[in-house]
């Protein structure tokens, strides 16, 4: 719940970084490092389980395909959790049919969606080079290779939604655990351009980058919600970089330039 315009309406953000669930599956693996061939099962359950209880917090667009996953994941643990040839008596050997393994099918779906992917991702490359042709006379293009550099070296969004999602994760166990034991809260409601708005200020003032988790220095959950949906909106309209040097570090936010549009 937002105030817009003061008034009081529901706020949802679609999130167009969302592709589906084999996509969320993926970024597990690839997260964790985790053999796409020997999934383990009970532990990709509960990291998805995770992201759909968080998406559901925030009032993110959720497919009814994420929860048709979900449900798959529970089935395929179940299954898991039956006894195996090795655990059955010889006499019983002969009644138990031969079952294939139950990660088998999501285990092909898998490959092929990371199959696609990666092709989509050649054929973006492709796609971003090409837009570099030009059919014209001969001519010093010399000022175009710089200006392409600059951007090189300034970099861009190098964290996807996951990893958003994740560090919200974190931030509401770090905010649980360093939260008073006896506190007075009085209930006040934050419009979201009025966040986006003190962010960027904050950002700008300091002319630097600055971590995720300083962004949220209260404990109300309405200020955390509100906060990080502000962050979401920052970035899809491109007014804020958000990095991560490796995988699983801490994220960093700073304003971007206006000069690193063009």
């Amino acid at each position: 719940m937002i105030i817009v315009g003061g008034v009081k309406v529901e706020y949802s953000v679609k999130v167009d970084a969302f592709e589906g669930p084999l996509d969320l599956l993926l970024h597990l693996i690839n997260r964790f490092e985790i053999d796409i061939y020997d999934i383990p099962v009970a532990t990709i359950t509960e990291q998805y389980m995770m992201y759909i209880h968080t998406m559901n917090e925030l009032q993110l667009d959720l497919a009814s395909e994420y929860l048709v996953m979900a449900a798959t994941l529970i089935q395929i643990k179940s299954k898991m959790l039956l006894p195996t040839y090795e655990e059955a008596n010889d006499a019983d050997l002969d009644m138990l049919e031969v079952e294939e393994d139950p990660r088998e099918e999501l285990m092909q779906q898998l490959i092929e969606y990371r199959k696609f992917k990666e092709a989509a991702i050649q054929l973006r490359k492709l796609e971003e080079n090409q837009s570099q042709v030009y059919t014209k006379p001969p001519s010093n293009l010399q000022y175009l290779a710089e200006e392409s550099n600059v951007q090189n070296d300034q970099g861009g969004l190098d964290v996807s939604l996951y990893d958003m999602l994740s560090a919200f994760q974190k931030l509401m166990k770090r905010k649980q655990m360093q939260k008073p034991v006896q506190a007075r809260i009085s209930r006040q409601d934050i419009p979201i351009e009025k966040r986006m708005a003190e962010i960027m200020d904050e950002l700008q003032s300091i002319k630097g980058r600055k971590s995720f988790y300083e962004l949220f220095p209260y404990y109300e959950r309405d200020h955390i919600v509100v906060t990080f949906l502000a962050v979401l909106e920052l970035m899809k309209e491109n007014e804020i970089v958000v990095e991560q040097q490796h995988n699983l570090d801490e994220l960093y936010v700073s304003y971007r330039e206006r000069d690193e549009e063009a």
